[in-house]
């Protein structure tokens, strides 16, 4: 296989599984259950459950699992999915970048790897 070739597999690879995601965020994320996660429901059960605080990102776009604006509840908690995917893919192409182009910059082009040697008696 050529590296044109398994470029272009690794691409229809990320692609693919971005849409895939994408679409489960949209699609399947306004089923998600509505009933208490482990923590909220061991807060319940002890009784501490009405001295919670409001978080920080409170006001923020996507606070509650949903966008803004949107009165829509399924539409909201779809499009939060989405961006949610699409921040988390965007942070993860990133890094993956920076590894690639140092992993680049350490092996020198033209060098060959370092030979491999035994030590011990067999």
């Amino acid at each position: 296989m050529t590296m044109d070739r398994k470029r272009k597999s690794l691409w229809l690879l990320i692609g693919g599984g971005l849409i895939v995601a994408l679409g489960l965020a949209f699609f399947v994320s306004p089923f998600a259950s509505s009933s208490p996660d482990g923590l909220n429901k061991v807060a319940i059960d002890q009784g501490f459950d009405g001295q919670e605080q409001e978080s920080a990102t409170a006001d923020s776009p996507l606070a509650g699992y949903g966008v803004e604006g949107v009165d829509d509840e399924s539409l909201s908690t779809g499009l939060a999915g989405i961006i949610g995917v699409a921040i988390t893919f965007g942070i993860g192409m990133i890094i993956f970048g920076l590894l690639v182009r140092f992993r680049s910059k350490e092996a020198s082009p033209g060098a060959s790897p370092p030979a491999m040697t035994t030590t011990g008696s067999a």
